[in-house]
């Protein structure tokens, strides 16, 4: 036939005219082709009936309380649209102190994350950094918001709970470590003392400065050594923590947290001041980086472990899935130099899964992406982590502020 040699020409068939008349009139109705689809042709069907700007705007306000609905019950939000970090249940300490509660004992303590969460990866860095992957029980959890029964951790058949052992997810576990119905969002990473069978922590910055501080080598009588060298790293040295502390609460208000307040903002002038804060915080740290190998100088600190979780992140996920589009890390050399250097420090690449970021963001935020879409890049190969910028040496000596 006509149309069958036309498409084995790769010429598309013309669409089938119909003719009929109004009153009187003759007009022509072009319809799709089979292979095309208009969904339910809503728009066609009411269109003589309601106007399609009526039905539109119809839509659109309908979608917007639902989504916003959606976005509160994910991020809690203040009047103005703004998103506000829950505050957080547990305040323990692990201390050298000959008396306490929860000695640096190895082996005592699990410490449950979620592999997405940045919050999350600022202590397994603080545990790879520190060399203490053989003391800390790190129990990785899936982000899965219809498995889980609040919040959205869950354990995997291959990875369960080690302290609880029948627990599904993170709630069962705030559910055991307060002995009752925990009320309040069930938040990651929570560390464990997996001997009392209580909780320690649940606050990252917490976490991070304790193991930096606590040693797990005294309390079993160890001393550092080259089979254990992590022991003398010191991220939190004494002489620069009123530094570290003052760039890490701007970090967090500025970046850390600034890129969720635009990613969950529910009103635009929400989203452009977090936006903003974002812009900035970026441009600062690139020019910081331009004149020194890490942030307070040619050593690591806490403070740049702060910033890499979030800077690992952000081409991948914040710059499009947040609407933090004006600045890539990628356009910013310093940034991008050094995200490349710490990736290379020991222990770090282990730690860093940008296909599972992107994956857990992209398919579980669902007032974000209702789609479920997930892109196929970057990845950490577009990323160019595992590529050496040149910024120095990666000796222990070299890079580490290490104990006396």
């Amino acid at each position: 036939s006509t149309s069958a040699s036309l498409a084995g020409a790769g010429v598309a068939p013309r669409t089938r005219r119909v003719r009929g008349t109004c009153r009187g009139r003759r007009h022509v109705v072009t319809r799709a082709s089979k292979d095309e689809t208009n969904g339910l042709g809503l728009l066609t069907w009411l269109g003589p009936v309601i106007p399609q700007g009526a039905l539109v705007t119809g839509v659109k306000g309908t979608w917007k309380i639902a989504w916003q609905t959606m976005v509160t019950e994910l991020a809690p939000q203040s009047k103005d649209g703004e998103y506000r970090r829950p505050k957080y249940a547990f305040d323990g300490k692990i201390s050298n102190h000959a008396n306490a509660k929860h000695p640096p004992r190895p082996g005592w303590y699990v410490l449950y994350v979620g592999n997405a969460c940045p919050w999350c990866h600022r202590v397994t860095l603080t545990i790879a950094l520190l060399g203490l992957q053989e003391s800390i029980t790190v129990v990785k959890m899936t982000d899965d918001a219809e498995r889980a029964s609040r919040g959205g951790w869950v354990f995997e058949t291959s990875r369960p709970d080690p302290v609880f052992k029948t627990s599904k997810d993170l709630r069962e576990v705030y559910d055991a470590v307060t002995q009752s119905s925990y009320q309040g969002r069930c938040t990651a990473p929570l560390l464990v003392d997996g001997v009392k069978k209580i909780a320690v922590n649940n606050e990252s910055a917490d976490i991070c400065a304790m193991l930096d501080s606590a040693n797990f080598h005294v309390a079993t009588g160890d001393a550092p050594s080259p089979k254990n060298p992590g022991t003398s790293v010191e991220l939190r040295p004494d002489q620069l923590v009123t530094e570290i502390d003052t760039l890490n609460d701007y970090l967090y208000k500025k970046l850390n947290n600034a890129v969720y307040r635009s990613g969950f903002a529910t009103t635009q002038a929400a989203h452009n001041r977090a936006a903003q804060d974002v812009v900035d915080a970026l441009d600062r740290v690139d020019e910081i980086l331009g004149k020194t190998r890490f942030l307070l100088g040619d050593r690591v600190t806490d403070s740049d472990v702060r910033l890499f979780p979030t800077i690992v992140r952000f081409d991948a996920v914040y710059a499009s899935l947040f609407k933090c589009s004006s600045r890539r890390v990628g356009d910013l050399p310093h940034l991008q130099a050094w995200m490349r250097d710490f990736y290379l420090l020991p222990g770090v690449k282990e730690t860093v899964d940008v296909d599972g970021y992107r994956s857990s963001y992209f398919g579980q935020l669902f007032p974000l992406n209702p789609g479920g879409i997930v892109p196929t890049g970057p990845t950490k190969e577009d990323l160019g982590l595992g590529v050496d910028p040149g910024r120095g040496s990666l000796a222990r000596e070299d890079v580490f502020y290490l104990k006396q």
